[in-house]
């Protein structure tokens, strides 16, 4: 089977595309959402991309926190911050698809205890 070059070009700008859609990620993103115990809160999210590595930081009410473990894959991205509740750390898993300016966000607490929902947009420069 014999591959044309229209083909092979846009093969070619997909991968291009997924690598451009994944650097888009990086600047800062803000989310007002409501937690499981009814509480409005607000994170403002600072991402750094280098190819599928995430880094940055998370701001809330609780102060500012790193991103650990954080990875893009396309429209996809998922990080991990450690938060301390009272005397006790608790991780939050947070896993989310990317749709032009906003993030869909399910964030769990390790272990499964509770997740809920946010969705972040990104902030204007």
């Amino acid at each position: 089977m014999r591959v044309s070059a229209l083909s092979r070009a846009l093969l070619l700008l997909a991968v291009f595309a997924v690598a451009a859609f994944a650097g888009d990620v990086s600047g800062k993103w803000k989310a007002e959402f409501t937690t499981p115990d009814g509480q409005t809160r607000e994170n403002v999210f600072t991402f750094k991309v280098d190819g599928e590595n995430l880094t940055g930081t998370v701001t809330s009410p609780r102060g500012e926190a790193p991103i650990s473990d954080g990875k893009v894959s396309g429209d996809q991205i998922s990080f991990s911050v450690e938060r301390t509740f009272g005397e006790r750390k608790v991780k939050m898993l947070y896993k989310g698809k990317v749709s032009g300016d906003e993030i869909k966000f399910t964030v769990e607490m390790e272990g499964g205890e509770r997740s809920f929902e946010m969705t972040a947009k990104r902030m204007s420069s």
